[in-house]
């Protein structure tokens, strides 16, 4: 496997850890304060900090960047995955919501091909389905009872959004830096919920204040790590590696709430990794071919 890619694997495996944490982190605070509130005070620390590192040009850049509009269009598709996903979890069980949401990296790969007209071998197909398997195994979803629902339509359609907004940060991973990218994705957060955050305010203790900055702070070196790792490989290589944060939700939950993964858990992480040995096996196997 090339440096590159490889580099970018690692960097989506970061970034996604990092999002289960800051998961974790939503999850705690969500029960006393509203979704645009957390996302409005950790939008406006990741732009604070992408003012600190790129100082006033930054923001210059950001306002003349020829990524404007997609990443406009990207942030509105993200606002409403997150919102639908929250949404759907106060009434979904942690299996049902998982599974669901764990369909969009077969989106992303399947909307790959016509939209950035990549070519998905066989290998990278396998690796989507044996790591979808795996998700289906760990969160066992029969057991769950799954009825179609608002709620089920609700998780379905975070899915769609956020496999929608991948695909579009790939396209716009080649077009721009990353720290620019950052400055335009918070500074949209701000705008998008800067008014609904007025309207449901709710006054936050120390402790909640800081740790919505601190779940700012961990999205921010997030979206840096998913950025750059979009830079330097295609998307349907870095899909699979998605399923990944599901070891680690479980892990975060038993360390915070004390939540003891069942054996199909292990089985299904199992499956998950699998899935990651799949592409480095078949992009090792690719390289040597063209070595060759």
């Amino acid at each position: 496997m090339n440096t590159p890619v490889l580099s970018g694997i690692l960097l989506t495996i970061f970034s996604y850890f990092l999002f289960s944490l800051q998961d974790a982190s939503v999850k705690w605070l969500v029960v006393g304060l509203p979704v645009f509130q957390i996302l409005f005070v950790r939008s406006v620390t990741i732009f604070l900090l992408c003012v600190a590192v790129g100082h006033g040009a930054v923001v210059r850049k950001a306002i003349a960047s020829p990524v404007l509009k997609p990443m406009f269009i990207r942030n509105l598709l993200l606002l409403a995955a997150w919102l639908s996903y929250y949404t759907a979890a106060r009434d979904l069980g942690l299996a049902e919501l998982t599974t669901l949401y764990y369909a969009s990296p077969i989106l992303i790969t399947i909307l790959a091909v016509p939209v950035l007209k990549e070519h998905v071998p066989p290998l990278r197909w396998l690796a989507v389905l044996v790591g979808f398997v795996g998700v289906m195994v760990a969160c066992d979803p029969l057991g769950a009872g799954m009825t179609i629902n608002t709620p089920v339509l609700l998780a379905l359609q975070a899915a769609v959004f956020w496999a929608i907004g991948t695909v579009l940060l790939r396209k716009t991973a080649l077009k721009e830096v990353t720290l620019v990218q950052m400055t335009l994705s918070s500074g949209f957060f701000i705008l998008f919920t800067c008014v609904p955050m007025a309207i449901y305010w709710v006054p936050p203790r120390l402790a909640d204040l800081g740790l919505m900055a601190g779940t700012g702070l961990i999205a921010g070196i997030a979206q840096y790590a998913l950025f750059e790792g979009m830079r330097r490989a295609p998307v349907s290589v870095l899909a699979p590696f998605e399923y990944s944060s599901l070891v680690w939700a479980f892990m975060l939950g038993f360390a915070i709430w004390g939540d003891i993964p069942g054996a199909q858990v292990f089985a299904g992480a199992a499956l998950i990794i699998s899935a990651g040995m799949i592409i480095i096996a078949g992009e090792r196997f690719s390289n040597r071919l063209r070595a060759g």
